[in-house]
Formats: structure tokens, C-alpha cells, sequence
């Protein structure tokens, strides 16, 4: 479990809002209910933006009570729904939203998403000095100051059930398969997916795929007799087709692969036990911390407690420790 702070309330808040933005993460939904249940035992009244960042450049909204957010809290996706806004990018429309939010007479802004939405709430709170907290939500789990963010838990299960399954068609028919998993620029969902799933390899975007390694590994396995199948675990990459290009050349070497890309059913479904606790946790801290009347933070773990990380030492992503490849290197030996 979590540990919580105990903060001292410093002003009495009416109204606050909040929107979920970018790429949607399981986990998500539980977060909107925690905001919303715990501002209303406080006499609070919540407002959502639609469509996030859009629906606030828009001035799209709707209220959010206790019941409208009941029976969501295992559902994946977003009730608010999502969106990457451009328009946001411009200082002049940011400070325009802030001018709507104070009109709205609302008294603090709680922002749901990742790295990019992040630094949106950032440069709202730091230009307009409208109250804003922020919460980590990305399958990627690449959130600098978060040990965990909502949704990695799940994603890592929906892709370990894909592998495990898998696995049992590869044994079969004692082929080479490689799984692509999500993660442009951040391994983290291959790491620990890789290592729960047993892979042979993990290819990560932060090391260079070496062929020729793969190949003898492939082959140092084929000769040990220890294995008549094997899965490739590949994180997708910065560049799309990485595990496409990856089979073309085990082909040209001779080798048979097939190629499955798991892609957006690691977004989907119904989150964790513990992505809905972690989004529980963070989405009624965040009411909290608006009470308190800090801003400008993001709320993240740090050593299993609820910390408030500024909003400002944010843009550098968490980097995959590499002992954890090395980790599910040694384990295959």
C-alpha cells in the first residue's frame, strides 16, 4: 500500500476541474472517480473538460457528481475522453484558457495524463499562475519522479497474457516469434513484461538492436539444447517498422520468424487492482494538495509514499535501469 501525507487545509475551495489528456491509460477512469468523491465529501464541486486540453482551449465541460462517476472504477478508456491539442502550445491561448477558468469562478485545475500533458499543466501554472496539480498516467511508465504511473501495471499484464499465450503456439510448432510491445522512446513495458514472460531477448529503445548478438544467442539456445522455441520481446522504438526490419534480416539469415505486434490492446481493458489503487491514491491527493493550496506540483510515488514533485524539474524521461535487461539476459541462460 501507499503512504498518504497529512496536510493542513488552507483555504476553502468551491469549484475545481479537471481533464485527461494524451494517450489513454487504464486507470485513468478511477482516477476521475477519486477526484470527483473526494472533493464532493468536501462540499466541492467538480467540473470536467471534455476532450482534455481541447475542451478547455473550447470552454467544453460538464459537471461531474458522485453518481456520474459510479461503476467506472474498473472500466479502461476515459469518461472525460482524451485528445492532443496544438492550439495549446501557444502561450496566448494557455493564457486565455486561464482567464475562462477564473471566470468559471473555479479555484484549482487537476491535469490526467503524460509527459506532454504534464508540461502543458506546467506552463499553465508557471505563465498565468492559475492553481494547477498534476498526475502521472502513461502506459510507458517513463514519468521522471514517479517510480509508478497509471496504467504501466496493466499494459505489462496485457501483454504478458499475449506472450503466455504465445508461448504455447511457439513451443507447438518450435518456431522463433518476435512480440512488438508500445514504447517509442522507453522500455519499460518490454523489461518487465520480458522478464515475467520468460523471453529470450529484449530489445529496447534505449540499446541498439547488434544482429549479429541476436543471432548468436539464437543460436547459442538452438545448440543447448534448452529450448526448441523462442520470443523476442521488441518495444517498438522511435522509428516505426523496427520489428519489421528486425525479422527481414533474421529471414536473410536464414532464420523463420513470426512477427506479432500487440499495439493498442495494451491501452485497453479493465486496469489492475493495482493501477486502480495507485489512481485511487493519486486522485484524491490531488484534492488534497489543491486544498492545501499547492500548485504547480505533480503527485507521484517515491518509495512506496505520495510526494509532490514540481512540475518544473520535469522533461527529462525516467531511464530503464539496464540491470534489469541484464536481469532477463541471465535468466535465459
Amino acid at each position: 500500500m501507499y503512504r498518504l501525507p497529512t496536510l493542513a487545509t488552507q483555504g476553502a475551495l468551491k469549484r475545481i476541474a479537471l481533464l485527461t489528456s494524451g494517450g489513454d491509460a487504464p486507470g485513468m477512469n478511477a482516477a476521475i472517480r477519486a477526484v470527483v468523491r473526494s472533493a464532493r465529501a468536501e462540499q466541492i464541486d467538480v467540473l470536467g473538460f471534455v476532450r482534455g486540453f481541447t475542451g478547455l482551449v473550447n470552454g467544453d465541460l460538464r459537471p461531474l457528481t458522485s453518481a456520474s462517476v459510479a461503476n467506472i472504477l474498473h472500466r479502461g478508456g476515459t469518461l472525460l475522453k482524451s485528445d492532443r491539442c496544438d492550439s495549446f502550445r501557444d502561450s496566448a491561448v494557455r493564457w486565455h484558457c486561464a482567464e475562462q477558468l477564473r471566470e468559471m469562478e473555479l479555484d484549482g485545475l487537476v491535469v490526467i495524463g503524460g509527459e506532454g500533458s504534464l508540461c502543458g499543466a506546467h506552463l499553465l501554472a508557471e505563465e498565468t499562475g492559475f492553481p494547477v496539480v498534476g498526475i502521472p498516467a502513461t502506459i510507458d511508465n517513463d514519468i521522471q519522479g514517479s517510480d509508478e504511473t497509471i496504467g504501466f501495471d496493466t499494459a505489462v499484464n496485457t501483454a504478458l497474457e499475449a506472450i503466455d499465450r504465445i508461448r504455447d503456439t511457439a513451443n507447438s510448432h518450435e518456431r522463433l516469434f518476435l512480440v512488438e510491445v508500445m514504447g517509442r522512446n522507453s522500455g519499460f513495458i518490454a523489461a518487465q513484461a520480458g522478464i515475467a514472460g520468460g523471453a529470450e531477448l529484449v530489445l529496447v529503445p534505449e540499446r541498439r538492436i547488434d544482429l549479429e548478438a541476436v543471432c548468436r544467442s539464437l543460436e547459442e539456445s538452438r545448440l543447448s539444447g534448452k529450448t526448441s522455441s523462442s520470443i523476442i520481446l521488441v518495444a517498438e522504438g522511435r522509428k516505426p517498422g523496427r520489428t519489421q526490419r528486425l525479422a527481414q534480416a533474421l529471414e536473410e539469415r536464414g532464420y523463420e520468424p513470426r512477427l506479432c505486434i500487440l499495439g493498442h490492446t495494451q491501452r485497453g481493458g479493465n486496469p489492475t487492482g493495482r493501477d486502480r489503487v495507485l489512481a485511487s491514491c493519486l486522485g484524491a491527493m490531488a484534492v488534497a494538495f489543491l486544498a492545501a493550496g499547492q500548485s504547480g506540483v505533480m503527485l507521484g510515488i517515491q518509495d512506496r509514499a505520495v510526494v509532490a514533485v514540481p512540475l518544473s524539474e520535469l522533461g527529462q524521461r525516467q531511464q530503464l535501469d539496464g540491470s534489469m535487461l541484464d536481469l532477463a539476459v541471465t535468466l535465459q541462460k
